[in-house]
């Protein structure tokens, strides 16, 4: 396997833990605390840079099933972040709405979708 999939691979299971972090905290809480936007941001942050690097070091299609899988996922965990921010700055520590708090959780389960045909792709196809 080339070093920048390596590379992308690690970074993405970063992204899955700060995600995982980030949203399980919000979700048993209900509220969007420092500590989450850290995480959600880093989230962002790591599964920004392992999708360049999964795209400079793939041989196939950017634009394939799981690539469009993929970015329409990150779009999500992106746009959850952005509520997340704008949330978190416009009501401070109250509750989430019931909305929020339900787009969050399927933008999540989205993202793990993705990560996990991600996993079987390479299980399949080069193990």
């Amino acid at each position: 396997m080339k070093p920048i999939l390596i590379a992308g691979t690690v970074i993405v299971n970063l992204a899955l833990i700060a995600y995982t972090v980030g949203i399980v905290n919000a979700q048993r809480r209900r509220l969007v605390s420092a500590g989450v936007l850290a995480f959600l941001t880093a989230g962002v942050a790591f599964d920004v840079t392992a999708t360049i690097f999964m795209i400079i070091g793939s041989t196939g299609s950017a634009f394939s099933l799981h690539g469009i899988l993929g970015y329409s996922s990150l779009t999500g965990m992106v746009i959850d972040t952005a509520l997340a921010w704008r949330h978190r700055l416009t009501a401070g520590n109250r509750a989430v709405s019931s909305w929020f708090h339900r787009y969050s959780r399927l933008a999540y389960i989205w993202w793990i979708l993705a990560y996990v045909t991600g996993a079987l792709l390479v299980f399949v196809f080069r193990g």
